[in-house]
């Protein structure tokens, strides 16, 4: 296990040429430094979502020139146009962006405090917290599709909770612990939500298993402007503090000793990132692996000294429509993102962990 959970697999400590930065004053008042190859990287995963957003928004069963869609996306073109497109498509394909967003963010962020790849929300057991808390409402309450996303981020807000004072020893929380208790919370909370599909109705059981995959079907606006409002503030946040959490990937006792409240920083980061995956989570259902793989990969297009949150959105607003795309259009049957995610995201590991294994670590 020590071999798997080094803290030196996320190459934080890891020599690495000195990178190009150029400051940028807004204002005449504030001066900010912005690493160059980052901010191209940034860019060219967002002009890569727009083209596939494109794409996606144009094919399928009812296909539309791609001129006719950025018509509809004006607000002009003919009624039929505008109601595949606003109605049907777009709804979906920004749930998709917004969900990997907030999981390529989260992700980063708890990588960053355990100093490892393997710690991600998919890992430590918060995205199967928040499942939780909607299978409760789906068998028990049969409550709304409203109902089953507050219990979704109320469920993923308690496991948090609960794996960070499992963890906490001699006032503060160390990485290695915090995935340990992570991997044990996510085995009894996926035994949990298996019982509770045995003693559920047949209805029921379907439905739960369903959101237990992980999907953008039928997704609407009542899914998107909650969750756009929550990455709004929830995403801003995680930027500003992310000097905080680039000085806790330096340890503890470095951070302390260069003045940071080690601490409270690590609690105020854990906190939003664990309210991003719960509102991910309460919009798609629990999709694995991006949380996983998009900062690695981020980090790797950087060739960044650690886990880049910026990056790593862009990256994980990337995966999910790509991997959306290829449940519909790849196979003859459509599958939820989520079986996408989990087979590309498995892949990963197995590559991950093989890496780490021919390194001798």
């Amino acid at each position: 296990m020590t071999s798997v959970l080094s803290r030196r697999d996320t190459g934080a400590r890891t020599p690495r040429p000195a990178a190009h930065f150029r400051v940028v004053r807004v204002g005449g008042l504030l001066a900010v430094r912005v690493r160059v190859r980052s901010v191209a990287v940034c860019a060219a995963l967002l002009a890569s979502v727009v083209a596939v957003g494109l794409y996606t928004l144009a094919t399928g069963d009812y296909r539309i020139p791609v001129a006719d869609v950025v018509r509809a996306l004006l607000g002009s073109g003919d009624h039929a146009t505008r109601f595949v497109v606003d109605g049907l498509r777009l709804p979906r394909l920004l749930t998709g962006i917004l969900v990997g967003g907030a999981l390529g963010a989260a992700g980063a962020v708890f990588q960053s405090i355990t100093r490892n790849p393997l710690g991600s929300p998919d890992v430590i057991g918060f995205g199967t917290g928040s499942a939780t808390g909607a299978v409760v409402c789906l068998v028990v309450v049969h409550g709304s599709p409203a109902a089953v996303s507050a219990s979704a981020v109320a469920g993923g807000l308690l496991t948090a909770t609960a794996v960070y004072l499992l963890a906490f020893r001699h006032r503060s929380v160390q990485g290695f612990r915090l995935i340990l208790v992570g991997i044990g919370v996510t085995g009894m909370l996926t035994a949990f939500n298996q019982w509770m599909l045995t003693r559920a109705s047949l209805n029921d059981a379907l439905t739960a298993q369903v959101w237990l995959t992980g999907s953008l079907n039928s997704r609407s606006w009542s899914q998107v402007v909650p969750l756009a409002a929550a990455m709004a503030v929830l995403l801003p946040l995680l930027l500003l503090l992310n000097r905080g959490g680039n000085l806790l990937e330096m340890g503890d006792d470095s951070a302390h000793a260069l003045g940071l409240s080690v601490e409270r920083t690590r609690l105020t980061l854990v906190v939003t990132a664990v309210a991003l995956v719960a509102v991910a989570t309460a919009s798609a259902g629990p999709v694995t692996f991006v949380a996983l793989a998009a900062p690695q990969l981020a980090r790797r297009l950087t060739r960044a000294p650690g886990v880049g949150i910026g990056p790593a959105a862009a990256m994980g607003a990337l995966i999910m429509p790509v991997s959306d795309l290829a449940a519909q259009r790849a196979l003859p049957t459509e599958l939820p993102v989520g079986v996408a995610t989990g087979a590309v995201g498995g892949l990963y590991l197995i590559f991950l962990l093989a890496r780490q294994y021919r390194r001798g670590r």
